[in-house]
């Protein structure tokens, strides 16, 4: 199997995206894999779950906790990882956010690159299914300093109308007190904790080179 995965996480509005488009690697949008907010079974901020009617709307907005693994679909998005590294092709799906559903599917190629990344605040929770599957290049979190994603995050998330104003900041000011923590589990999980200069020389050396020997293969 020639290619190969670089699962990257972070804190949302870390640069994750930014940072991909610059070095010009192909990305597998790991976000696209959540679960459609009417989903019986949900995750609820309130530590519960939605019951067998789902949420509506409304309670989708406000009381789905979309930050916990839970409201994201972890076998689709390994379905299409290991696709992608056999085959170089797969389809995936185009999630709205504002609209807490999947509303298309699109194609997504990475040819015979030697790794392409699997970025999302999620990717860590694939890295033991991706290294026993012989196909982890590299897990990596990236980290900048919490105030500078605070004011990154609020700026994305209001210019895409991704939800009203008083969810974004309880969100926003909810994520800044636990990315500390977030990260640490993340690192315990087997990312490397990386910053954007650091994050950009790795990846750009794994997508311009076929790696023979990697941390992930020393982890292993």
């Amino acid at each position: 199997m020639s290619t190969r995965v670089i699962l990257l996480t972070g804190p949302s509005g870390s640069g994750k995206t930014s940072l991909l488009r610059h070095v010009g690697a192909r990305r597998l949008k790991l976000d696209d894999f959540y679960r459609d907010g009417d989903e019986p079974g949900m995750p609820l901020l309130d530590g519960t779950f939605s019951g067998t009617e789902g949420a509506t709307r409304a309670e989708a907005m406000s009381d789905i906790d979309w930050d916990n693994p839970a409201s994201w679909d972890a076998d689709r998005a390994m379905a299409a990882i290991l696709e992608l590294c056999a085959t170089g092709s797969t389809t995936v799906p185009v999630y709205s956010i504002r609209d807490n559903a999947t509303v298309d599917y699109t194609t997504l190629d990475v040819d015979a690159l030697p790794a392409y990344v699997a970025e999302g605040v999620f990717a860590a929770e694939l890295i033991d299914r991706c290294r026993e599957a012989g196909v982890l290049a590299d897990a990596l979190v990236l980290r900048r300093p919490r105030l500078q994603t605070w004011w990154f995050r609020l700026r994305r998330d209001l210019a895409e109308h991704r939800k009203p104003l008083p969810v974004l900041l309880r969100r926003g000011l909810r994520l800044a007190r636990e990315e500390p923590a977030k990260i640490a589990a993340w690192v315990a999980k087997g990312c490397r904790p990386v910053d954007r200069a650091e994050c950009e020389a790795i990846i750009s050396r794994y997508i311009t080179a076929d790696v023979q020997q990697t941390p992930a293969d020393d982890a292993a």
